[in-house]
């Protein structure tokens, strides 16, 4: 029997014997991957080599032939079918570096794309985020190197500059390496300087687009970011760092759906800029908190009493804020008046 697809995934191989034919460079990733699964690896770097590897192929239960460009290996299925051996195919690892920059989504793991875990499962060294699909990446990555370069509101243990050097290190020694984001790459996930950094170093690069939390997040509670006869924009925007005067009063002249991700600690500021600027003041609002996990949970108010009804709840990051008519979507608004936060439920709404 031959297959196409490298067995990986939660596939146990402890005490099997595996055999991995092709190249050293070309095969690392197999090797590395069935290693991870517990099996018993030998290699055949040549065709020639096979003839010595009788003891272990009268053993083996699976033979995984690379694609390493050697026309020698052809002989592989009628070897495998011989001695009665599932043959698996692989293609090769990449022959140089390269980088690849994954979003994960906005952390469960069957949001994850189909092209992500792809790179994943080729990956040689994973650096990782705290967010997105962290809890399966050894499973998404057998055999790669995994390496935490999360960060933290006010802790950045690995600082930006260096998370860039060390995947630029790693590329340049040949090897595949993936960065892997909650989210998009490129929705306030830094990716563009990942990009330059690969870039000036010479290095391939390219970007596999994640769902992004600002329109998922509002989407498990039945905020719809857009809404016919409701709202026709919405902007995105961190709230990182307090908003100006100027980008206060663009926001809340613009109309449509404001979304602001990692703003609870700006919250605050951004909602009495806000009103100050002239957006109603019974506005509805909400702070939905850790998306996606079995602790989500939304605090909904009007604007004017949002930071009170985030302050009884005791929000805390990582939340999405979603301000405009589009909160009441679904929700029956004229019971959302000032909030006193609930107990946090499985994607359960606090309202009063």
């Amino acid at each position: 029997m031959t297959a196409n697809a490298p067995f990986i995934g939660t596939t146990q191989l402890s005490g099997h014997v595996v055999v991995v034919c092709g190249t050293q460079r070309a095969a690392r990733r197999a090797v590395a991957r069935y290693r991870s699964l517990g099996a018993a690896v030998t290699t055949a770097v040549v065709p020639s080599e096979m003839a010595a590897l009788s003891p272990a192929l009268s053993r083996a239960s699976l033979i995984v032939a690379v694609d390493d460009g050697n026309p020698g290996w052809d002989f592989l299925p009628a070897l495998a079918r011989e001695r009665r051996v599932m043959l698996v195919q692989e293609e090769a690892a990449p022959e140089h570096g390269t980088v690849t920059l994954v979003g994960g989504g906005p952390g469960e793991a069957d949001l994850l794309t189909v092209a992500g875990r792809k790179a994943l499962a080729q990956a040689d060294v994973v650096y990782y985020d705290r967010l997105g699909p962290v809890g399966i990446v050894g499973e998404l990555a057998p055999g790669a190197e995994l390496i935490d370069v999360g960060k933290t509101p006010g802790h950045h243990k690995v600082p930006q500059g260096r998370i860039q050097d060390m995947m630029v290190a790693s590329a340049l020694e040949g090897k595949s390496v993936v960065r892997l984001k909650g989210g998009d790459p490129f929705v306030f996930g830094r990716g563009g300087e990942e990009v330059d950094a690969c870039v000036a170093a010479g290095l391939p690069v390219t970007a596999i687009p994640g769902i992004t939390s600002s329109i998922s997040v509002p989407g498990t509670v039945g905020i719809p970011v857009t809404h016919r006869g409701v709202a026709k924009m919405f902007t995105v925007a961190s709230g990182h760092q307090p908003f100006s005067d100027d980008e206060l009063e663009h926001l809340a002249g613009l109309g449509g759906t404001i979304v602001v991700l990692m703003g609870v600690a700006t919250l605050p500021q951004t909602v009495a800029g806000l009103i100050r600027n002239g957006l109603d003041p019974k506005t509805p609002a909400a702070v939905i908190e850790r998306g996606y996990t079995d602790t989500q949970r939304s605090t909904v108010a009007a604007l004017d009493k949002l930071v009170m009804a985030a302050a009884e709840a005791k929000c805390a990051s990582p939340a999405v804020v979603v301000i405009g008519d589009v909160v009441a979507v679904g929700n029956d608004w004229k019971e959302l008046v000032a909030h006193v936060g609930a107990a946090a439920g499985s994607r359960e709404d606090s309202r009063a």
